[in-house]
């Protein structure tokens, strides 16, 4: 019995933290002042790292916005890796003016083996040295015209690697684009503005980031490869001291995932990479929290906990103790209606975050009031479909699967 109690106080000491942190940001972000990067010169040259397999249909697409940038053409090159493609991914490149990278390799799948295979390139050419930072694309990716410009403003305020706001191509698509489009929106005008505020370090979220020439000489390249890579360096970055930080005035737009099966693909992979993540660094991250007393560590130890987990193990163990007669079945029953009413408020709570997200930033997202408001409704089913999915993670190895991007 005391074994549950354990794990009963462990799953309301984490699930309280982590709703009390979201919501002492949520209250930050809105009475800090945001943080403006002063004026800077156009003199810095920057890479910006593309990795696209199969990518024709959205690369040009992304390629144009880059060349379209306020900050001057002359100061950026553009780096595609045309990772095991079969279609005109890398011709299309070519035909625009960047450098093209091709890679074949059908056993290190992944963008991380990717991104390890075009630094490798361009600090064997010479180039490395050439650039002051480098910027981390996707294929789908759209930027604001003042993108790289307001990311310099930041990079010269000191910030060695910085991650920017990420918006969606494809918010009103259906209720599963804006699910993810939500969760990344709530991510950088709550979050990430709020660690600015804190002074703690944000997070990189996969792509729309950039990093210094120093970081990648530390790193010798890029030697990130577990399923959530971006984590990995994340993490990685925070344990060397960097402080990553947030420029909430370089606008990206990424495309999600529009079919409920390509995004359960999605955040299966994202899922099987954090406990992949916490099983590597997770004592790591709990060392330097207590030692240093690093704010930033005790921030990515409740992001990557798995809490999910935590509380299927507390369900299996108290069904085996309850069998077995240790406990009787009457307390396990009690346990598990607790459990299930918190997670109904936990529903509730991510609806009105939802609702809160969508009025803050309604000017930033491209849908109708009534659109807006069903995808609000459906934003907790959305979320109540990491549940499945983070049991599934335990048990899979779901690896690194393409998803297909159209175009917007």
């Amino acid at each position: 019995m005391a074994f549950l109690n354990l794990l009963d106080l462990l799953s309301i000491v984490l699930g309280t933290v982590g709703i009390v942190y979201q919501a002492v940001c949520v209250v930050t972000s809105f009475v800090a002042k945001p943080v403006v990067f002063p004026t800077v010169p156009f003199d810095k040259r920057f890479a910006v790292l593309i990795s696209a397999r199969n990518e024709e249909a959205v690369i040009g697409g992304l390629i144009d916005s880059i060349q379209s940038q306020t900050y001057p053409y002359e100061l950026v090159d553009i780096w595609l890796v045309a990772d095991n493609c079969t279609d005109n991914t890398a011709q299309l490149a070519r035909s625009k003016g960047c450098h093209v990278v091709e890679r074949n390799n059908k056993d290190l799948i992944g963008k991380g083996y990717a991104l390890t295979y075009l630094l490798d390139h361009i600090i064997s050419s010479g180039d490395g040295k050439v650039y002051d930072a480098f910027f981390v694309f996707d294929a789908d990716n759209r930027l604001d015209k003042h993108y790289i410009e307001e990311m310099n403003k930041a990079f010269q305020s000191g910030f060695k690697i910085l991650t920017s706001y990420r918006n969606s191509v494809n918010f009103s698509d259906n209720w599963v684009s804006s699910g993810s489009a939500l969760w990344f929106i709530r991510e950088s005008r709550f979050l990430n503005s709020s660690r600015m505020a804190f002074g703690s370090s944000c997070h990189v979220g996969g792509t729309g980031f950039m990093f210094s020439r120093e970081v990648m000489e530390r790193n010798n390249g890029w030697k990130f490869h577990l399923l959530t890579e971006d984590m990995e360096f994340t993490i990685d970055s925070i344990l060397h001291g960097d402080r990553i930080g947030y420029c909430g005035t370089a606008m990206l737009y990424d495309e999600q995932p529009v079919t409920f099966q390509q995004s359960w693909r999605q955040r299966l992979r994202w899922s099987k990479g954090f406990l992949q993540v916490f099983r590597y660094y997770g004592p790591f991250l709990i060392r330097r929290a207590i030692q240093e007393r690093d704010f930033s560590a005790v921030d990515l130890t409740i992001l990557v906990c798995p809490l999910t987990v935590l509380a299927g193990v507390r369900f299996l163990f108290g069904v085996l103790f309850a069998a077995f007669g240790f406990v009787n079945w009457s307390s396990q029953i009690n346990a598990l209606v607790n459990g299930i009413v918190l997670g109904i408020a936990g529903l509730l709570a991510m609806m009105g975050l939802a609702a809160l997200t969508v009025v803050t930033e309604r000017n930033k997202i491209g849908a109708s009031n009534k659109e807006l408001f069903a995808y609000c409704l459906a934003f907790p089913i959305f979320m109540l479909s990491y549940v499945p999915i983070s049991f599934q993670a335990i048990f899979s190895n779901p690896g690194w699967k393409p998803i297909e991007h159209r175009g917007k």
